[in-house]
């Protein structure tokens, strides 16, 4: 992954390296001071938002990792993954697991309040979950 600030120029600020399967997703926190990449190499790795330098491997999964989601405080992190559970995390470490769904866990994302996290997988049911 490269991380750019084109209103400076035309070379990246950094090179993002480790992760060793597809990054599928890449989502910022809201306040921009990190940056989650979720991989099928089953881990979540955690990068300085301002300058791409790496800050944390998330381990707990034991499948591919497919979606990230950022409460709205930037306080937790929640990841899907293929092994058909949810992660939520605090301060780089595993603060909660969610199983719960039969098969893959596809898509998932905090309630705007951050009282809530709602999934969805291949098993064709939507969760919601109280954080």
């Amino acid at each position: 992954m490269f991380l750019w600030k084109p209103s400076e120029g035309k070379k990246p600020v950094a090179r993002m390296t480790g992760h060793q399967k597809p990054v599928n997703e890449v989502k910022f926190s809201p306040d921009s001071r990190l940056i989650a990449s979720a991989s099928f190499d089953k881990f979540v790795k955690l990068w300085n938002g301002f300058t791409g330098d790496f800050v944390a491997t998330l381990r707990g999964h034991v499948s591919m990792v497919y979606q990230v989601a950022w409460s709205a405080d930037s306080r937790l992190l929640v990841s899907s993954s293929k092994d058909s559970t949810l992660k939520v995390w605090k301060d780089k470490a595993l603060l909660m697991d969610l199983p719960g769904h039969s098969d893959e866990v596809f898509a998932v994302d905090w309630s705007p309040d951050g009282q809530r996290v709602v999934s969805g997988g291949k098993d064709k049911v939507l969760k919601i979950w109280r954080a």
